[in-house]
């Protein structure tokens, strides 16, 4: 786990693992789509333009979907909200809302929407391959814990560790998962706090008590790689969607008669059906999200809507003309 990877001399700005990750995949996925749609834009510079939006629109919409999802964190001051650099994205939400950025583009250049939707499909994948990465480095999207021989214990006071210490009411734990002594916490003297008590900094800890929390009995539960998981996930759809993308392509180029699913936008619909339901499932070895509904998490919710709503988008495109290829 390293959430900050090193520190630039003389500013004194710590560079953050998830959002370097978040950068590397977003030149990757601008790379990838520029490469891939050179046979049906004009101009590039629709794509690097494009792109820069999107980022801008994942950012703010990553923010308000973890803000709105944890709002009992911002309660006490409306300016925590803004406060990107303590952390707080849910990768999610930056998809929905850079989506949406991106169609609206197309639309004001009167691009063809459907097939740059299709190659966005899969930058959108390949990027997702990298911020998982980062969510791995940052320690956060963390999951239950397991006996695995790959599973990995995350540090003292990760997001992880707090989790397991503490009960979690939302997730139906009444008890913690690891009982940690009272001397490894400090108790507030505001009776109206929300935790009982605060798990004391690394540096406070005497040696003993570091090496507990290190190699002994109070180190974290291993669990689940989720994040690594969901990594390697990203990579077989981006795939799976490229190759489909292909065979939408070559059909048409080959002028055959109808086919199933070849039309543009059903690359892009399938990439909603996919990872829907990729989501739901990894939502169950995942420890992080409360419950929201009969002990489902606001992510399987959405990855239900997102298979509805790609299945939807495939039967209307499938319905819809084929428009011929730019040569």
């Amino acid at each position: 786990m390293y959430p900050e990877l090193f520190e630039v001399p003389f500013i004194h700005v710590t560079v953050k693992s998830y959002g370097l990750m978040m950068v590397i995949g977003f030149l990757a996925a601008v790379s990838v789509i520029r490469y891939l749609s050179r046979d049906i834009t004009p101009n590039p510079q629709y794509i690097t333009n494009a792109a820069l939006y999107s980022l801008i629109a994942g950012v703010v919409g990553a923010r308000l979907f973890y803000v709105f999802h944890h709002a009992d964190q911002f309660h006490e001051t409306l300016m925590s909200v803004f406060a990107i650099w303590h952390g707080g994205l849910e990768l999610l939400g930056g998809v929905v809302l850079a989506i949406a950025v991106i169609f609206f583009y197309l639309c004001y250049h009167k691009l063809p929407i459907r097939r740059y939707l299709d190659i966005l499909a899969i930058g959108l994948m390949l990027a997702l391959v990298f911020g998982r990465i980062g969510c791995f480095l940052n320690g956060c999207c963390f999951g239950k814990p397991t006996d695995l021989p790959w599973a990995v214990r995350f540090p003292y006071g990760s997001f992880a560790y707090k989790s397991q210490i503490y009960p979690n009411l939302t997730r139906n734990r009444s008890e913690p998962q690891l009982k940690l002594p009272a001397e490894f916490c400090t108790y507030p003297t505001d009776e109206n706090a929300i935790l009982p008590q605060h798990l004391k900094p690394y540096a406070e800890l005497t040696q003993e008590q570091k090496d507990m929390v290190d190699n002994g009995q109070y180190r974290c539960l291993p669990v689940h790689p989720t994040q690594l998981y969901s990594s390697a996930t990203a990579a077989v759809l981006c795939l799976v969607l490229y190759f489909f993308w292909r065979r939408s392509r070559n059909a048409a180029s080959s002028k055959a008669g109808p086919g199933l699913f070849i039309n543009p936008g059903c690359t892009f619909a399938l990439m909603f059906i996919l990872y829907g339901i990729a989501r739901f499932l990894m939502e169950f070895l995942r420890d992080d999200n409360p419950f929201e509904v009969d002990s489902l998490t606001i992510s399987q919710l959405l990855g239900i809507a997102l298979v509805v709503f790609g299945a939807a988008l495939m039967a209307v495109f499938q319905m819809l003309k084929p428009t011929p290829l730019a040569h």
